[in-house]
């Protein structure tokens, strides 16, 4: 029996995530894609460091652009509906505007301050989950003429979840998107933000870090990337808490921290972000998460990381040697090393000091 139209996008969209596209090549070929199969007026795909779901890098149609800080002050700073925090946690990742708030739109302040203004109607979300991890989040929005969202539209979204998801991990965690760094190792850097956020300064090492990340970590029009506007978002937010932090790769393979505090002082409080080369600790775990490893797995692959022998791994987790071998050898096989030396350079490998 001859596909029909949508089965053959569908398949389409689908073999595109397992291309091993980076960041910008994913999104440059798979939303066009996506939105013949579900029509929407504006879109914004991002990728999210798993463990703090803080934006690594985003990309927003007009007229979504331009209000970067304003849709991250209500992400990360104000209650509202289907937020995607929750839905990374949430049984099902699919949401829309209409049914969370039953038809008033307005209900939402995100509808009523921001999406409204810009003439946007309906909203649909999506967390994008691979092995229990959630790797990047999509929002498709509709002008207030148009229908809603409807069952149809959600159900196309949560068979391309998964896919999507896998996309990004290969894309931002496994994919390399352009040459192997030159030798030397980065210095960390400091960028100084007034509210907004709005660059005030930056030290000379910061900018060299600017220079290597992808095009797609950049906001259309703007100076900083999503990054940093999303851990001074998530910094104004906090009380008293640990730094807010996000992994970033840049396009030369190396992995970057970044993190966010408060400076003090006149002539007006500020935030200071700092960025610096990813601690292999930060790094293994990240990529090891990629690697789609079993709990049990990574926990045997880390301590080998760490040096530790198999007897040492077999007292600290009270398992047997034959477990832990058994462990070892389904990392290997994930991994495609056969030796632990070849997993410690796998994982661990300075590509241009990060």
């Amino acid at each position: 029996m001859a596909m029909s139209v949508t089965d053959r996008r569908t398949a389409g969209l689908v073999a595109r995530c397992y291309a091993g596209l980076g960041p910008a090549a994913l999104r440059a070929d798979v939303l066009p894609r996506l939105r013949r199969l579900v029509p929407a007026e504006a879109v914004f795909f991002a990728a999210v460091d798993p463990a703090s779901l803080l934006f690594t890098w985003a990309a927003a149609d007009e007229p979504l652009a331009g209000e970067t800080a304003r849709f991250l002050e209500n992400e990360y700073g104000r209650a509202d509906v289907n937020k995607f925090a929750e839905l990374a946690d949430a049984d099902d990742p699919v949401a829309t505007l209409g049914r969370a708030t039953r038809g008033d739109l307005a209900a939402s302040p995100r509808s009523r301050e921001i999406m409204a203004p810009l003439g946007l109607g309906d909203e649909l979300r999506v967390a994008l989950r691979h092995g229990g991890s959630c790797w990047g989040v999509l929002c498709l929005h509709r002008e207030p003429a148009a229908a809603g969202f409807g069952e149809q539209d959600l159900a196309v979204l949560r068979a391309l979840a998964p896919h999507l998801a896998e996309g990004l991990r290969q894309a931002v965690a496994l994919g390399l998107t352009g040459p192997a760094s030159e030798p030397g190792a980065p210095a960390p850097g400091v960028l100084v933000l007034d509210p907004g956020p709005e660059l005030r300064s930056a030290s000379v090492e910061a900018r060299d870090w600017l220079a290597r990340l992808d095009p797609a970590g950049f906001p259309p029009g703007g100076e900083l990337p999503y990054a940093v506007c999303a851990v001074a978002a998530r910094l104004d937010q906090l009380e008293q808490a640990s730094p807010p932090v996000a992994r970033v790769r840049d396009r030369h393979g190396g992995w970057w921290t970044v993190r966010a505090t408060r400076l003090t002082g006149p002539p007006a409080p500020q935030t200071a972000v700092i960025v610096e080369p990813a601690p292999p600790a930060q790094r293994s775990s990240l990529l090891l998460l990629a690697y789609g490893l079993s709990p049990a797995q990574s926990r045997v692959a880390t301590l080998v990381l760490r040096g530790r022998s198999t007897r040492e791994i077999t007292a600290e987790l009270c398992i047997s040697a034959n477990t832990v071998q058994e462990h070892l050898t389904a990392v290997f096989d994930r991994l495609g090393v056969r030796s632990r030396r070849e997993l410690v350079a796998l994982v661990l490998a300075d590509r241009g000091g990060a």
